[in-house]
């Protein structure tokens, strides 16, 4: 089952990691698994934007047009898997300097796992309230930090001492990442991608 992970990475992370690197499932395994986990996100934030509407303080609920709601959750689905294939690039790209030397699939199945609960926090954008949603991503994050600094040692069979500077250097590059992606969103909208905004 390709989900069949999740729950271990919540329970029990260190011996969930240690039976992901014993398994070693296929490339297409990883992205596949990456490709339904996407999916969360971005029906979530459609559903969200054009159909419940979002709540932003004691101000009228906003929703979106579905045709400009559609159009943020495709740009969002896609967004997602290229930051997702990136940091697998980032990770082993700089596994040189930490004297590991794993493939892309190995660097992929980290970056999909460790991003799985950032993702699933998308299931909050059905109750859209900014607050909730935010503290809710915070988490998310957090817990996401966690399973890299837990899971880069075990996947990458490099000793703790470096799996945690090794995973210092994949947040920090993971970061700039997320910022470039909020840019060019950014970029795309200002160059004309209007959205419809319904009151």
């Amino acid at each position: 089952m390709i989900l069949n992970h999740i729950w271990g990475l919540y329970a029990h992370p260190k011996e969930e990691w240690r039976t992901i690197e014993k398994r070693h499932e296929s490339y297409m395994y990883s992205v596949v698994h990456i490709l339904t986990i996407a999916l969360i996100p971005a029906i979530c934030s459609y559903f969200a934007t054009a159909h419940i509407g979002w709540s932003i303080g004691a101000g009228p609920v906003i929703k979106i047009a579905e045709s400009s709601a559609l159009a943020m959750s495709v740009a969002m689905y896609f967004g997602i898997i290229v930051g997702v294939l990136a940091l697998a690039y980032l990770i082993q790209w700089m596994a040189i300097t930490f004297k590991a030397s794993p493939d892309f699939s190995q660097s992929l199945e980290l970056a999909s796992y460790t991003v799985t609960p950032l993702l699933m926090v998308g299931l909050t954008a059905l109750y859209p309230v900014l607050w909730f949603v935010t503290l809710s991503g915070l988490a998310a994050l957090a817990y996401s930090i966690y399973l890299l600094y837990s899971g880069t040692p075990i996947m990458m069979n490099i000793p703790e001492e470096s799996g945690f500077i090794y995973s210092s250097s994949v947040v920090t590059c993971g970061l700039v990442l997320l910022v470039a992606l909020m840019a060019v969103s950014a970029i795309m909208f200002g160059m004309g991608f209007s959205t419809e905004y319904i009151r």
